[in-house]
């Protein structure tokens, strides 16, 4: 926590911002009522598990607007299109972000991409606090992040606790050694390992390979960021990785399920 980078440490505070004015608005009664009467979780792990057991790629694709370092990523940006181009191209769950004010996202976005296709969704936002979570249902999530670096050890087993009593799944995202160690206190539903140093926001998939010895055996992984080509793809299958959280590079191209395919297929 003490070596949170700035940019991550900015959007935090916000998050704590944004909870207070959310739940000025909606209690987190009434987001737990809207919950309950939500579309079931489609089982966000279970999709990716059966696309690794019939010896496919399992691809998170991501729908992102913008971010803080690019700026907007895609200007025909329609989530329930992409969604469906996504499906068509073999991915196996979606990731769609809702953060406002850095990403340009919206809970609208995840709620017209899950409605548009059969994939499960991960609400990819920063989660602070057990309000985001029960939203994250509300809204019809299936799954959600946890960042390590922005948490306490404390406000991981919460978040995690309530994330898996709602029925969704939930994925741990650490970026290096240290923080693999404090997520394997949870232990984590699925872990993802971002390639992308958070200080420098180089990209080295040297992350990945270097943790894979240490993780344990029955692990779901998913690798996140850097997957640019084919090359990248056949480097962490020929190690046994087969679950890829992959958004840029889908988000540059003019059909990004026809992109994916090509990628991984």
């Amino acid at each position: 926590m003490m070596n949170t980078p700035t940019i991550l440490k900015k959007i935090i505070d916000r998050k704590w911002q944004e909870v207070k004015e959310r739940s000025a608005n909606v209690s987190i009664n009434e987001l737990a009522n809207q919950a309950k009467y939500s579309d079931k979780p489609r089982g966000f792990k279970a999709a990716l598990e059966a696309k690794i057991a019939a010896g496919d790629p399992a691809v998170i694709s991501e729908i992102k607007k913008a971010s803080p370092s690019k700026g907007v990523l895609r200007e025909h940006f329609v989530p329930a299109e992409i969604a469906q181009s996504y499906e068509q191209g073999g991915a196996a769950c979606l990731s769609v972000l809702t953060d406002v004010d850095f990403f340009q996202g919206s809970d609208a976005f995840l709620q017209q991409a899950r409605q548009a296709c059969s994939l499960p969704v991960l609400r990819k936002d920063f989660m602070v606090d057990p309000y985001q979570i029960v939203e994250a249902r509300a809204i019809e999530a299936d799954c959600i992040l946890l960042i390590v670096s922005a948490l306490s050890d404390a406000q991981m087993q919460e978040l995690n606790h309530c994330a898996l009593e709602l029925g969704m799944d939930v994925l741990v995202e650490v970026h290096d050694e240290a923080e693999f160690e404090r997520a394997m206190d949870l232990p984590p539903n699925i872990l993802g390992i971002n390639n992308r140093n958070l200080h420098t926001f180089e990209l080295s998939l040297d992350t990945t390979f270097n943790l894979l010895p240490k993780v344990p055996k029955g692990t779901l992984l998913v690798t996140e960021s850097g997957i640019l080509g084919q090359e990248d793809v056949k480097a962490m299958r020929d190690k046994n990785v087969h679950s890829f959280l992959v958004g840029e590079t889908f988000m540059r191209a003019d059909d990004p399920g026809a992109h994916l395919k090509k990628l991984f297929y």
